[in-house]
């Protein structure tokens, strides 16, 4: 197929102050790339104050963090504290409810700048247990002109350490000149430029793509030609998987299967605004409450006055 160019939509949220948010997905044409659901860009912006998200849960996914400059600290009702930074990768397996905070930190130069991804849990692990899990290293390797950290998954022979339940990869891509990447035929695979512009390659015609756009490749590629364009090296975003069949709902934090478990889901943490009541035991009970440096928490908006359909 024809690579597909899509352009990120510019996100307001008031929890991320200083930070310009670029959404690639979902995306009007195009909902996810095998179990990949979710995906911003931020940054870079100036580190001081640049993320302040106060406790909010996740449910029916797992989210994926990945650094390219600057320090971020992750508390959740897991009891976990960790500090992240480029290079390591930070992977909260929500299943059937976790809530955290993050809160970027000065001492690792002037600037923030991320990817935060979400993948899709199947059905038969979206209730699981909830889970977190920091690596320090990417799998490394070298093709070409290409110098490729594999923080996910697996690529080329290469599969890392992170605990994920569908066949993916998430691969950060340094590039200098003209690189064939392989790829698996049978997965849906995007790259997205994270700095500078490339050429991107297929049986089809050729795409060009610039800083916050992403190139769809859809399914049946045994690899793509890319090359920088610009004066300097280009930075992408490799993301792939098996295709992901599943209907889902997705709406604000929460990855459910039918309106009655998204709107379950959204009251049991709103019910902590009521500690007294038996609701609000039992949300704090499912999203223990934690300390970090900034209290508080946000209560999920009021649910659309649609019936929210289940999508493939």
């Amino acid at each position: 197929m024809q690579p597909q160019v899509l352009k990120p939509r510019e996100v307001k949220l008031s929890t991320r102050t200083e930070i310009s948010v670029r959404r690639l997905l979902p995306h009007a044409a195009l909902r996810r790339i095998g179990a990949w659901v979710f995906l911003d860009h931020f940054g870079p912006t100036p580190q001081q104050d640049g993320m302040r998200v106060q406790r909010h849960p996740h449910t029916g996914l797992q989210t994926v963090t990945w650094l390219f400059d600057g320090l971020v600290e992750h508390c959740d009702s897991l009891g976990t504290r960790q500090t992240i930074r480029p290079g390591q990768l930070n992977l909260m397996t929500a299943g059937r409810g976790v809530a955290h905070s993050e809160l970027s930190l000065s001492g690792a130069g002037s600037s923030l700048h991320a990817v935060q991804l979400w993948l899709a849990l199947p059905a038969e692990q979206a209730k699981r247990a909830p889970s977190f899990q920091h690596v320090e290293t990417a799998r490394h390797i070298q093709l070409d002109s290409a110098g490729i950290d594999v923080f996910i998954g697996e690529y080329a022979g290469i599969r890392t350490e992170a605990e994920v339940f569908s066949p993916i990869v998430g691969a950060e891509v340094r590039l200098t000149s003209r690189t064939w990447l392989p790829l698996r035929k049978a997965w849906q695979h995007g790259l997205l430029a994270i700095e500078g512009a490339a050429r991107v390659t297929t049986e089809a015609e050729p795409v060009a793509i610039d800083t916050n756009e992403l190139a769809y490749l859809g399914e049946g590629n045994g690899g793509v030609w890319v090359e920088p364009t610009g004066a300097q090296p280009a930075r992408l975003i490799l993301l792939g998987g098996e295709p992901f069949t599943e209907e889902l709902i997705m709406w604000w934090n929460f990855l459910a299967r039918t309106p009655e478990e998204l709107t379950a889901m959204r009251n049991q943490w709103n019910a902590q605004s009521d500690p007294s009541s038996t609701e609000g035991t039992d949300a704090l009970a499912a999203y223990p409450l934690f300390t970090d440096e900034l209290g508080g928490w946000i209560p999920a908006p009021e649910l659309p006055n649609v019936t929210l359909r289940p999508r493939g």
